[in-house]
Parts: structure tokens; C-alpha cells; sequence
């Protein structure tokens, strides 16, 4: 057993005292992401990261035409988390920093992971997971249809602000994947004359790949209403349709990652038509 040790009347083993840190993980877990969604709609990441120096809280309060009290309670959470740091001028002052984690959160930043969090954080990413109870006592309907009375794609092609939203999270995804896959196994596209992405959205993925690799001729094959708004790319060519009906044709299919709405036999079905 696990020493003991008494507070008031109680006594608790070194396990409880435990658990009982553990739990604010559970019952405060979302505050980390709130507050870091609240620094990217801010545009904190991207002040530090485009000033020249360290901003004092009043450099930053003036910039943002906010309540100083408020932002420093923002940015003292922010900087436990290494989101940002602090640099002492003086024994009574401090002055803010950009941190690695930062960079990933500018807006425009070559390895941003901010589209990708505004859009987990989303009242309509975060629903579907209010439902997950009901569907693991047997309701057949997936969670993000419970909560929205239609699948993904639905929802996205009948809500383009959403579906922008949506691409553009994917981006950031692919960004970091393709940059693992080109730098970490680059021999995997010798020989490969063409290549589709299925469900590539708005073609990052298969446009960096070209660019690595120019004798790839790329199709980016997604939904019509997702091609539909993704930009032109040399050499890549933005194929609409479902993937559950054809795939076009190519020397290879790119799959990145399988999304929560695929089975494995769904996989596997459309695999085997191409």
C-alpha cells in the first residue's frame, strides 16, 4: 500500500491524492485549446512573430486595443503551456516571446497548425463528440450525423464556410505529412508517372508531392463542391466525383489518412477498383 497522509478528518494514500490531481485534466481539459484558439483569433502568434523584438504586455495590450488586466491573465496561461515566453527587462518587468509552438500557429506560417485547430474547436467539430455515448449503447447513426442531421460531406457541401473551414485544416495536415513522407522515403515515387490523391481537398498534398517530384503528373480527386474552390497548381489536374463510386485512374492512389466516416471494408472496396 501507498503511504498515507491525513487532511482534516480524512486520510488519503498517495493514489488518491493522485486521481485527485488527475481529474482537472478531465473536467478542465478544454481549456488549453480555448485559450489557444482564443490567441490565434487574437492574432498573438502572428504580432510576436512579425515584431522585430520581445512586446511588452502594454506593447501587445495597445496592439490588440484590449483590457491590459484581461490579456495578461490570457498570457500568463499561455506562457505555462510554452505557447509563448517571457524575457525579464527587469525585476518587475517582463517582455513576450515567440516559442517553437507559436510558429505552428501563425495564420499565414509555412508549418501552421492553426486552420486545423479553429476547426477541431468548432461548435460543429465538437457536437458529434456530445453524441459518442449513444452510439457506443447502439444508435447506428454515426456521431457527427446525430448531431447534425447529415454526414461530413453533406454538411460541408451545404455549408461552404465550413467546408473552406474543413480544406483548410486538411491542408495543415497534409503539409506535415507529405514533408514526413518526401523527406523520410523518397524513393517510394521513383517511377511513378501519375499519381491521384483521393480526397485530396483543395490539392495541397498532391501539389507538394509534384513539386518535389515534376515528372509526377497529379490528380487531386475530391467532391465537386471541394474542387470546385481549389487553386490551379502546374502539373496538377482537379478531378470532381465520389470516391465511393470510381477512383480515376493512376499508377498510384495516394491515401494519406483514413477518416473517421471510412470503414476498413470501404477502404478496402475502393482500393480494389482502381
Amino acid at each position: 500500500m501507498g503511504s498515507e497522509f491525513k487532511t482534516g478528518n480524512n486520510s488519503f494514500t498517495n493514489e488518491e491524492v493522485a486521481a485527485q490531481e488527475e481529474r482537472w485534466k478531465f473536467i478542465l481539459g478544454f481549456t488549453p485549446t480555448a485559450l489557444v484558439k482564443c490567441a490565434i483569433e487574437l492574432g498573438i502568434p502572428d504580432i510576436l512573430e512579425n515584431h522585430e523584438s520581445p512586446m511588452t504586455l502594454a506593447d501587445l495590450t495597445l496592439e490588440l486595443k484590449c483590457s491590459q488586466s484581461t490579456l495578461y491573465r490570457i498570457m500568463r496561461f499561455l506562457k505555462h503551456y510554452k505557447v509563448f515566453q517571457e524575457k525579464p527587462i527587469s525585476e518587475t518587468s517582463v517582455r513576450y516571446t515567440r516559442t517553437p509552438i507559436s510558429r505552428l500557429l501563425t495564420r499565414n506560417g509555412k508549418h501552421s497548425m492553426a486552420d486545423l485547430l479553429l476547426l477541431e474547436s468548432t461548435p460543429v467539430m465538437l457536437a458529434p463528440w456530445h453524441k459518442l455515448s449513444a452510439w457506443v449503447l447502439g444508435n447506428e447513426v454515426l456521431p457527427f450525423e446525430a448531431a447534425h442531421g447529415n454526414d461530413l460531406w453533406g454538411f460541408g457541401a451545404e455549408n461552404p464556410g465550413h467546408s473552406k473551414l474543413f480544406n483548410d485544416g486538411m491542408a495543415c495536415d497534409a503539409r506535415a505529412g507529405v514533408a514526413a513522407v518526401i523527406g523520410g522515403c523518397p524513393e517510394v515515387f521513383e517511377g511513378v508517372r501519375t499519381l491521384v490523391d483521393v480526397g485530396g481537398g483543395d490539392g495541397t498534398a498532391i501539389r507538394l508531392i509534384v513539386e518535389a517530384c515534376p515528372w509526377i503528373k497529379g490528380i487531386n480527386f475530391d467532391l465537386p463542391h471541394v474542387v470546385s474552390e481549389a487553386p490551379e497548381s502546374e502539373g496538377v489536374e482537379h478531378v470532381g466525383g465520389s470516391m465511393f463510386d470510381h477512383v480515376p485512374k493512376a499508377d498510384v492512389v495516394y491515401l494519406m489518412k483514413v477518416l473517421h466516416d471510412w470503414a476498413d471494408d470501404d477502404c478496402i472496396a475502393i482500393l480494389k477498383k482502381c
